[in-house]
């Protein structure tokens, strides 16, 4: 399967290389864009849970890295809950 990793900035300006491993994280991430907090740990859920779906019918297990991966996702978000307007921004993918 095609692994990409995608670079997003938090609120607060620090920046964090994340993985999947599908590409279908560029059906739910436009490179540029910010999306609101709450839209971007949705768009995370989904799109990592599909990936994770896939590995697990291609290789008959989900993919824990993914599952992992949206677990600090999910944690970090928390750290910026309570700001008004917090927007994450996909900077880019790396293939």
């Amino acid at each position: 399967m095609p692994e990409i990793r995608f670079q997003i900035e938090w609120p607060d300006g620090k920046q964090e290389t994340c993985y999947s491993p599908s590409l279908i994280v560029k059906d739910y991430f436009t490179p540029g864009h910010a999306y609101d907090l709450q839209d971007f740990v949705e768009r995370s859920r989904t799109a990592l849970t599909i990936a994770s779906d896939r590995v697990r019918a291609k290789y008959g297990h989900g993919c824990g890295l993914a599952m992992g991966q949206l677990d600090t996702i999910e944690l970090r978000a928390t750290n910026y809950e309570q700001l008004q307007e917090s927007k994450v921004k996909v900077i880019r993918f790396i293939e």
